[in-house]
C-alpha cells in the first residue's frame, strides 16, 4: 500500500512546441480569407477547399520527414440542416500515425472552418485566428513532435469541417471510428486555445480550461440506475481523462495549470468532442481561460471605439505553445500506455474489507488500484499489483471509491476505470 506518486509520463518528448511555427500556421490559415464550410472549394487561394488542401500538405510534409510514419486520409459526407438548408459536403482531413495496435486509437482534433456574425455568410472575410486556427495549428504541431516516436496506440490528428454548422465534421469522424471498430482511448478537442487577453481586458495566462462530462451522455436508463448506486457521477471515462490531463499538466513544469471544468462544455454551448461522447468515447475540450467575445463570430469592424474580429494580433503564441505541450504530453502518455481496463468491480457489503476485480488488458505489465474516501474528489492512495484482483483491507466499501488503471513496462498509465457493481 502506498500514497499515490505523481503521475508518471513516458520518456520525454522533444522538441518543445514552437510558438513561431504555431504563429506561421495560424497566419497561413488566416490567409485563406474565409474558411466557412460553404465557401468555395475550387479557388486555390481562398476558402475552405484551399485551407483543407493546405492542411493535407502539412500532414504530408510531416509524414515525409518521418519516413512515411503519418499518412493522409480524407473522409467526407453530405450534411443538411438549418445552417446548410441546401446541403454541404463536409470533409475532414486526417493525419494517421499507425501504432503497434492499429485498432486502439487516441485522437486530437480541431475545426478548420470559420464564420462571421451571420453564420450563413460564406463569402465575407472570416479570419478565424483563434476560433479555430489556433486548434488546427496545435494539432499540426503535435503531429510534428510526436511523429518522431513509435507508439503502441494509433494517433489520429483530425482537422474537422462543419463545426459551426452543427459539429458535422466531428460527427463524421465519430461515426467513422465506430464503423471501423476503433477502440478510442481518448479524444482531445482543442477549440479557441490561443489567447490570454479576454473580454474587457482581463488577462489570464496561468491556466487552460478542460471541460468534461461526469455523467455519461451515452448511458441508458439501466446504466443510470447502476451509476446512481455506485456513486460514479465524478468518475466517468471523460472525467477520468480530464483528471489525468490535470495531473499531467501538474507534472509537466511548463507553467500552465489545468482548470478542471466539471461540465461538458461552456454553459449552453458545445463543441466537437460531443459527438464522441454520444458514442461513449472519453472526450474533453480544451479552451482558453478567458474568452474574448468581441473576437468570436464577428464581422470585421470597429464600432464606438470597439474593434471586432477574430484576428491574429489578439493571440498569445507562447500560451498556445504551453497548451500544445499539455496535449502532446497527454497523447504521449496515453498512446504509450495500455488501454484502460474494460470493467472493474468491487464487493464487500457488511465487511471492513473491499475486494476488487478487473478485466485483463493486453500489454499491461501491472495494474494500479486507486481508492479514496467518498467525501473527496481525487484519488489519495494506491497499490500496484500483477494479477486481476486484490483485497483492500480495512477499507470499507461503503465509504470508499475505487478505480483501476493499467501500466506499461515504463510506468505509462492508462485512464482509471471506476469500479462498481
Amino acid at each position: 500500500m502506498s500514497i499515490i506518486a505523481p503521475l508518471l509520463l513516458a520518456a520525454a518528448v522533444t522538441p518543445s512546441p514552437s510558438p513561431e511555427r504555431l504563429k506561421a500556421d495560424v497566419a497561413a490559415l488566416v490567409g485563406f480569407g474565409t474558411r466557412h464550410t460553404a465557401s468555395t472549394t475550387i479557388d486555390p487561394r481562398r476558402g475552405i477547399g484551399a485551407a483543407r488542401d493546405w492542411a493535407a500538405r502539412r500532414f504530408e510534409e510531416i509524414g515525409r520527414a518521418c519516413n512515411g510514419c503519418i499518412t493522409v486520409e480524407r473522409i467526407e459526407r453530405s450534411f443538411t440542416g438549418p445552417r446548410a438548408p441546401t446541403g454541404v459536403v463536409v470533409q475532414d482531413v486526417l493525419g494517421i500515425q499507425p501504432g503497434r495496435d492499429p485498432n486502439r486509437v487516441v485522437i486530437v482534433g480541431a475545426h478548420i472552418d470559420s464564420r462571421v456574425t451571420d453564420v450563413m455568410d460564406a463569402t465575407s472575410d472570416a479570419p478565424g485566428a483563434n476560433d479555430d486556427a489556433s486548434g488546427v495549428a496545435l494539432v499540426l504541431e503535435a503531429a510534428r513532435i510526436l511523429s518522431r516516436h513509435k507508439f503502441d496506440a494509433t494517433i489520429v490528428y483530425a482537422v474537422f469541417s462543419g463545426e459551426e454548422q452543427g459539429l458535422w465534421g466531428a460527427t463524421l469522424l465519430a461515426d467513422t471510428a465506430k464503423a471501423r471498430g476503433w477502440q478510442v482511448s481518448a479524444m482531445l478537442n482543442n477549440d479557441i486555445v490561443g489567447n490570454t487577453l479576454g473580454q474587457g481586458g482581463a488577462r489570464e495566462a496561468r491556466w487552460v480550461r478542460v471541460f468534461s462530462e461526469g455523467i455519461r451522455s451515452s448511458e441508458d436508463a439501466a446504466q443510470a440506475i447502476v451509476r446512481r448506486g455506485n456513486g460514479g457521477e465524478d468518475d466517468g471515462p471523460s472525467r477520468a481523462l480530464a483528471k489525468a490531463i490535470d495531473g499531467i499538466a501538474a507534472g509537466n513544469r511548463r507553467g500552465l495549470d489545468v482548470f478542471l471544468d466539471r461540465r461538458p462544455d461552456r454553459f449552453g454551448r458545445g463543441g466537437d468532442h460531443e459527438p464522441f461522447l454520444k458514442l461513449g468515447y472519453p472526450a474533453v475540450r480544451f479552451s482558453v481561460a478567458n474568452e474574448n467575445w468581441d473576437a468570436q463570430h464577428q464581422d470585421l469592424r470597429t464600432e464606438n471605439g470597439t474593434v471586432y474580429g477574430d484576428t491574429i494580433d489578439r493571440m498569445d503564441f507562447a500560451y498556445l505553445a504551453k497548451v500544445t505541450a499539455i496535449n502532446v504530453a497527454t497523447l504521449n502518455r496515453l498512446a504509450t500506455a495500455p488501454a484502460a481496463p474494460a470493467t472493474a468491480t468491487i464487493a464487500g457489503a457488511l465487511s471492513r474489507d473491499t475486494s476488487v476485480k478487473w478485466a485483463a488488458v493486453p500489454g499491461a505489465v501491472h495494474y494500479r488500484v486507486r481508492w479514496r474516501r467518498n467525501d473527496t474528489a481525487d484519488w489519495s492512495r494506491s497499490i500496484d499489483v500483477t494479477g486481476t484482483e486484490t483485497l483492500l483491507k480495512q477499507t470499507p466499501v461503503d465509504d470508499h471509491f475505487v478505480g483501476v488503471s493499467a501500466l506499461a513496462a515504463d510506468g505509462s498509465e492508462s485512464l482509471v476505470t471506476f469500479a462498481g457493481r
